[in-house]
């Protein structure tokens, strides 16, 4: 049901790391809300509560000594905020304007603030590996909650675990939903020729959960790391002779894994190898990686923004910011977020 919000007036601010998906977030958030008033307007009368939704007035750039300097240009009192700040490269530079930005509107007595966090950084550092090792993940979500956050949005975080780092609610978007619709719609004539493959047997669940969802066989690469950026395959499992395999993971780093992973499967037979992946880093010699490979394309989301030197012709994105600005309007409005799911 449509209802009334009682969070206050919402208002939308974001940082340096992804202001194209901000405004895209927001022309689906004016769209989506639109659609819900007009679907209800016969029951409760009720208007487009987002008809004039926009990025709102803040400045955040650098002082001389490298400190961020942050201005909020208009009153948020009693509003329900929403920051809109993916944490990647450069993380700490993102991490510090959202926190920053966090704590501004908190001292300026927002209602509630949600921290919307495309991609979140330092999520690969979620336990302690070795003796000594820091949990990062575990100390960002502190971080994000003594600045002032009351809420959490994100997607596809690298360990979905990282949900009970916090004591505030998190709400973990899927990007599954999209990798789905792109590839039903791509593989709707040769369905059953296609297998979904996992690079390791840490990405089963999210290869199990595509699989299911277009009724193909998966398919498991067994590796080896003997560092950080170097993998070695050890053995596949499942039969992908002659079999169009798309590979799935929640982010490409360095794209030592999946290349190698690509290679392995053309070579024990695969017809052609795809791969998707909701997070694109790309550092180091990613996109060298990714053209000389196997991969006859590669489909990332836009959580992180993707510079030109980044960009090759096999590499596509597709988009978010529906899904997140649905998100965002069930958040505000106090509707449950587990339908997107």
């Amino acid at each position: 049901m449509f209802v009334g919000s009682s969070n206050g007036d919402i208002k939308i601010f974001t940082c340096n790391s992804n202001k194209p998906l901000a405004n895209e977030i927001v022309c689906h958030l004016a769209k989506f809300s639109e659609k819900m008033a007009e679907e209800n307007s016969k029951k409760l009368g009720t208007l487009p509560i987002f008809k004039d939704i926009r990025i709102n007035s803040s400045e955040v750039g650098f002082f001389k000594d490298g400190e961020i300097s942050l201005k909020i240009n208009e009153s948020v009192r009693e509003c329900d905020v929403f920051v809109i700040q993916s944490t990647s490269y450069p993380v700490n530079d993102h991490l510090m304007e959202l926190l920053i930005m966090i704590d501004a509107l908190r001292r300026a007595s927002a209602k509630r603030i949600t921290a919307v966090i495309p991609y979140y950084g330092y999520s690969r550092q979620d336990r302690k590996a070795r003796a000594r090792d820091p949990i990062s993940a575990k100390l960002v979500a502190n971080l994000l909650t003594s600045a002032g956050a009351d809420r959490i949005l994100t997607m596809d975080l690298h360990c979905a675990q990282i949900q009970g780092f916090f004591d505030i609610p998190v709400d973990h978007l899927k990007g599954l939903p999209i990798f789905y619709e792109y590839y039903k719609e791509k593989f709707k004539d040769v369905m059953e020729d296609v297998i979904i493959a996992s690079p390791d047997l840490g990405s089963v669940g999210r290869t199990r959960g595509l699989a299911e969802l277009l009724h193909v066989p998966i398919a498991i690469v067994d590796k080896r790391r003997h560092k950080e950026d170097e993998s070695e395959v050890l053995n596949i499992i499942g039969d992908i002779k002659g079999k169009i395999a798309i590979l799935t993971d929640d982010e490409v780093d360095t794209a030592g894994s999946i290349t190698n992973a690509a290679k392995s499967l053309m070579d024990s037979g695969a017809k052609e190898v795809y791969a998707c992946a909701t997070h694109g880093k790309f550092s180091g010699e990613a996109i060298k990686r990714i053209a000389d490979s196997h991969i006859k394309e590669m489909v990332i989301l836009d959580t992180i923004l993707q510079t030109p030197e980044k960009s090759l012709p096999n590499i596509k994105t597709l988009s978010t910011g529906k899904h997140f600005a649905e998100a965002i309007f069930r958040v505000h409005e106090g509707l449950p977020v587990s339908e997107l799911f």
